[in-house]
């Protein structure tokens, strides 16, 4: 029987949504094992002065335990 863990992470990039979600998930990937997938809770957008700054999304990642 496995058992399963559930953590949220927060990435940005400012090129897009999918790139910060690729970046959060290697990010993640470095310190948690057996990742076994993923989900967005939320997508943001930081603009300054009219112009898109920072794509950012909030996800919950999930892995197994060993």
């Amino acid at each position: 029987m496995a058992v399963a863990k559930v953590t949220e992470i927060i990435s940005g990039s400012e090129k897009s949504f999918k790139d910060a979600m690729e970046q959060g998930i290697e990010r993640a990937s470095k310190t948690l094992k057996n990742i076994e997938g993923a989900w967005i809770k939320d997508q943001r957008l930081v603009i300054s002065d009219g112009k898109i700054r920072e794509y950012r999304v909030v996800m919950k990642v999930t892995f197994i335990l060993e």
